[in-house]
């Protein structure tokens, strides 16, 4: 099999512009916006959002309810910035008192479901994670000594 090495200028060589690689994503891209998405999808509430969506349709005092310790004006917040990203889609009802329904996009299911992923990874590996906050307490106290 033989594999032709990438044109001057194509995006997957290492002469990329800026704008080639902005274009196709390049998280490691000071100016790139993948970071902003990657910011909102993995931030202390964005990952429990997309969670707490995974099953269906919730109303925002439901997901309030469902997210432990998440703020009103937090969830409200991090509900925008999903939507902004395309990952949520809000529906609101012209009745009294007001109803507000939040669901996954295609996007979001996509992105929720990478999500849960490192999420139950995080949850099966927390003993030997919680191993290595016990070995690194005892050094600083140690070293505060």
């Amino acid at each position: 099999m033989d594999i032709a090495a990438p044109a001057e200028g194509d995006a997957r060589g290492a002469a990329a512009t800026l704008s080639e690689k902005l274009a196709r994503g390049d998280l490691m891209a000071a100016a790139c916006p993948s970071r902003d998405v990657l910011k909102h999808l993995t931030s202390r509430w964005g990952v429990l959002v997309l969670i707490a969506l995974r099953p269906g349709t919730e109303r925002f005092s439901d997901l309030r309810r469902k997210i432990g310790g998440v703020s009103e004006r937090m969830l409200a917040q991090t509900l925008q910035l999903l939507e902004a990203d395309g990952m949520v889609a809000r529906k609101a009802y012209k009745i009294v008192p007001p109803h507000v329904e939040y669901t996954l996009t295609p996007l979001g299911q996509e992105a929720a479901t990478k999500v849960q992923e490192l999420a139950d990874w995080i949850e099966i590996s927390l003993p030997r994670i919680a191993k290595h906050w016990d070995t690194r307490r005892d050094r600083t106290r140690i070293a505060q000594l």
